[in-house]
Parts: structure tokens; sequence; C-alpha cells
């Protein structure tokens, strides 16, 4: 099959190879990075649509080539590829032109596996969204069973530990069968629903009952009536009603019950909310969390372990009632969303990996102010882009990490990873939600107005959930703006698996002292904070301190000839 320079934006019409991956012989899998590319507005790396041998190399390092040009030859050993597939891929694995609107729309589709089964149903699959995404979860169907839908038509969205987006059909049919429902939680790879395309029949929405199997629900030392309960044949237990839900068990629901001791008794009172009333991950967690001491639990032995009963003695007056419900006066319980938990557990996380210390320097930003003031209309009309102080500051993160590029790293084990590429993560607010971090690769290559480019292109296409999982993995620094708030101080915890992340206060005018003719003086200037929060394990206090002190230095000292 032939590797063609893939289309970067519609304003490059070229790209230059910067390195092979594999050379000729080499083994290659479908989506393994082949060559890395590099272009006037990015670098990135492209992966091989297909899986064989690589049998050809027709361009060398530092050739560049114009897109559409057959750049090497795959021998896929007898397995043919359409080319629809080959845009697909393109489309998730390659970066958009950062300022071309147009562009990102064509990046924002991910495109779901799809196998025809016997009966001529298309069957579609949870997609993998990036190579530490092994889990996604259904957020909203567009389409029920019947729907018509057409081919790159939404046909569901759904939200991982990293992004939200909307997942196209990758063919025309009928909606035939869901499988799994809103808010389900489900490993990259499962089967989500089926599509009829002409030839297969609609079925009920209902999902299929199904046997488990051993590797679906691990066994557990004793007794072994829990793992008898669990792996009931959907015969066997298609009139049991859980609460008023159905009576199917997803295998990610039934190992939460065995890992939370939850028993199949106590499963089946549990009234679920998902597709057609089935226990949702959300809904075990919640059971779990209800049952805790001083909660009603159902006192049940499993698997050798006994639950403690909680103390029979009444509550003393001043202690709240576990009776309250969500009606109760006063309060309110609001379920967390998706992403707002995965947020948490983010945090929690980098919390309990790295050691953090935090550092803090004020910068007088009375240079970059007065640049800004004078010429941002002069940059929005001839460059169509706004100066903020973010783009400089971005520039002088990565002035400061060449000087210092152990701040660019991460930590596996006892191994230092220390990164020659600079992607900056910029950390974007999203109402209601929170906090996304997409990052600019490749931004140690940029100059000052395609990084102040890059900044806003990104914080728009957050807001319109138009980033792909490219945009938001890969990242080495990552920088967080809370002074756009009006914040002048904080400690942000760190992006991990980041060593550093770099908090951005609010600027300021503030009465300072400053040398005026070898004299002190008192001035009114425009003030900034900048915060450091970096992982101690690696950067000492020398470090951090000199990294600071090369920002302050880099944007005291601002030079408008240099931009």
């Amino acid at each position: 099959m032939n590797i063609v320079m893939p289309k970067m934006g519609e304003s490059i019409n070229e790209g230059t190879i910067i390195k092979w991956h594999k050379k000729v012989g080499d083994a290659v899998k479908l989506d393994e990075i082949i060559f890395e590319i590099s272009t006037d507005k990015v670098d990135t790396e492209i992966p091989s649509p297909v899986a064989g041998t690589l049998k050809e190399i027709k361009f060398n390092e530092g050739d560049t080539v114009e897109v559409g040009t057959v750049v090497a030859v795959v021998d896929s050993n007898g397995e043919t590829i359409s080319e629809e597939k080959v845009n697909i891929d393109e489309k998730v694995n390659t970066r958009a032109e950062q300022e071309s609107e147009s562009t990102a729309d064509e990046f924002e589709k991910i495109s779901p596996e799809a196998h025809e089964t016997e009966e001529g149903l298309i069957e579609i699959s949870m997609p993998k969204m990036g190579e530490s995404v092994m889990e996604g979860t259904i957020i909203k169907w567009y389409k029920k069973v019947g729907d018509k839908v057409g081919k790159d038509e939404t046909l569901f969205e759904i939200s991982t530990d990293k992004v939200d987006t909307e997942v196209p059909s990758p063919v025309e049919g009928t909606v035939a069968e869901i499988l799994i429902g809103e808010q389900e939680t489900v490993e990259v790879g499962t089967v989500v629903a089926k599509i009829s395309s002409g030839n297969g029949k609609a079925v009920s929405q209902k999902p299929k009952e199904k046997a488990l199997t051993q590797k679906e629900v691990k066994e557990v030392s004793e007794p072994d009536s829990m793992h008898d309960n669990f792996s009931r044949t959907s015969s066997e237990e298609s009139h049991i009603k859980q609460g008023k839900g159905s009576s199917f068990y997803s295998p990610l629901v039934l190992n939460i019950a065995q890992k939370e001791n939850v028993s199949f008794d106590e499963l089946k009172t549990i009234t679920g909310t998902g597709l057609e009333g089935r226990v949702t991950k959300k809904d075990i967690f919640s059971y779990v969390e209800n049952r805790k001491p001083g909660r009603t639990t159902p006192q049940k032995s499993v698997a050798g372990f006994k639950k403690e009963t909680p103390s029979a003695a009444p509550a003393p007056s001043f202690a709240p009632s576990t009776s309250r419900t969500q009606s109760s006066e006063g309060v309110q319980k609001i379920p967390m969303d998706n992403i707002r938990q995965k947020i948490m557990e983010h945090m929690v996380l980098s919390r309990d990996t790295s050691v953090h210390v935090t550092s803090m320097i004020e910068i007088d930003m009375t240079r970059i102010h007065n640049f800004i003031h004078q010429n941002k209309e002069e940059y929005l009309q001839n460059e169509g882009v706004k100066l903020t102080y973010m783009a400089f500051i971005a520039q002088a993160c990565v002035k400061a990490i060449k000087e210092y590029p152990l701040i660019n790293s991460t930590l596996e084990e006892n191994t230092i990873l220390q990164k020659s590429f600079v992607n900056l993560g910029i950390a974007v607010a999203i109402q209601p939600t929170g906090l996304i971090v997409p990052n600019i690769k490749g931004s140690d290559q940029l100059n000052l107005i395609g990084l102040a480019k890059a900044i806003n292109d990104l914080a728009q296409r957050s807001r319109n959930k138009k980033l792909t999982p490219d945009d938001i993995s890969g990242g080495t620094f990552t920088i967080t703006n809370y002074g756009v708030f009006g914040t002048i101080f904080g400690t942000p915890i760190i992006n991990q698996p980041e060593v550093a992340i770099l908090g951005v206060g609010a600027v300021i005018k503030r009465p300072v002292v400053v040398e005026i003719d070898g004299s002190d003086s008192i001035a009114i200037r425009p003030v900034m904070s900048l915060t450091l929060s970096h992982d101690h394990r690696l950067i000492d206090g020398m470090l951090g301190g000199l990294f600071l002190n090369h920002l302050k230095e880099t944007l005291e000292n601002f030079d408008p000839k240099n931009i």
C-alpha cells in the first residue's frame, strides 16, 4: 500500500520528512508511528494506516515533498484497506493547521471500528481515543433503534478522562440495536451498537442477556457461591429484576460488585438508571457509598469478608439524620458529571504521586503592557490575532525550558525521560464542567504570533468540543492562567505525568520601588505573580528558582525588535 504525504491544512501544500521511525524490512503495526514530518505550522508524527512490512522508502530525512506524494510503500500481507479508512486514520492521527476552522472540523471526527456480523449487521465499537485511554463513557445517544443514520452523521457522544467528543457513524443504514446505554462506561473495542446497512434486520433495543466467562468475573477465594451467582446464564436469570431495572449486568458492573463485596442478591436490589433500567457504574458506586458504616447496609458475608454491623446505639441528638433524602430542606444533592469525576480522580492522583513544592516570583510587566496597549489594534487587523499576556508568557516558558530542560521531563519509576521537544499545555476553563488542558505541539518551533494564534485556537475549540485526542495528549509542561478571573496568587497542582506547572496571576498596578538615576523611587507599575509548582522528587528548589528567574529576566527585558 502506498503511504502519501498527508495534508496538514488548507494552506499547507508540502511537508519535510524529519525522521523515519522505521527502516525498509521492518514490521509495522496498524497506527504505529512510521515517520515524522514538519511544516511551517506544525511538526507531527504520522501513523501507518495498515499493518504489514515496510517495503520501500522513497524520500530521505530532510527531503521536502508535496502533499499527496507517495513517500513509502507498505506490504499489507495481502490485506486491503479502503481509501476511506486511510482518510479517517489521517484525520485521527494528524494535527490540524491551528488557524483554520475548517481543518479543525475535519479532525474532530473519530471513527469507531466497524465489523459485519453473520446476520449482516455492522457492529460499532467504542473507539480508541489515545494510547493511554482504555475506556469511555457514553454520555448521549443521538439516534435510537429504528432511526436512519447517514455516513459520518453523529451517532453518539463519549467522554473519557482526556476529552469529550462526538462519534460519527462509519456507515449509512438503520440503527438495529443499542447495547450500551447512556452514562455507562465500557472498555475500548466493546461493541456498543449495531447498524443495518440494508441486509441486516433491526432488533430490540434491550441488550442481549449473555453468560459470563471467568475472565469477565474474577474468581474469589471463598465461598464459591458468589462466583456461581455471577456466572449464571441469561436463561436462568432472565426473569430477575433488580429494583425497577433489567437483569443484565455489564462486566464492568460485575467487577466493581466483586471488588466492593456486593453480593448478587444485593445487586438485584439496586435500581438502575441506565438504558432499560440497567445498573451503571455510577449506580453501584452510589450504592456502595450509601452502605458505608453509619448507613443502612444489608448484613451479608461475601468472599470471606464480614461486613461491619452499624452500632445499634441511638445516635446523639446533635448527629444529622442518615435518612435525609434528596428532597431534604436546604440540601441539594448534585451528581457529578463524568468530566468532574475525572478531574477529581486526576487531581487526587497527582497529589498522591508528586511531592509538590511551590515557588513564587513577581514580574514587572511594564514593557509588555505598553507594547500590547500600543500595538494590539495593528496586530488584530494585520495578523488576525488578539495580543494577550499569555502569548508572551508562553514564549518565555519555551526559552526557559530550553535553558533548563529538566523541567520538561517525566518520571518513569527510577528513570528520567527528558524531552527534546516542547508541547506546551494551556489550561482552559470550560463551564460548567471544569478544566481541560489541550497542548500546543512543537511550541518551541513557533514565534510569538504563532503561539498567540495557537492559544486562541485551542481555547475556542475546547469550549466548542472540537478538540481531538492528539490535542490533549503528549503534553510536557503546563501553564494555568487563574489570573484571568482576577486571582493574584495560587498553588496549582501538577498535570501528571509532568513534573512542573506554571500558575499565572492577574496583572495589577501596584506601587513598587524602582531605581531611577541611581536612587530609589516609588512608581506605579503593572505587576504579575508567577508561581511554579514542581515535583521535588526531581526538581529541587534551586532549579525551580533558576527557572523562575529566567522567566523574570525574559519578560521584564522584552525587546519588540525580537518579536
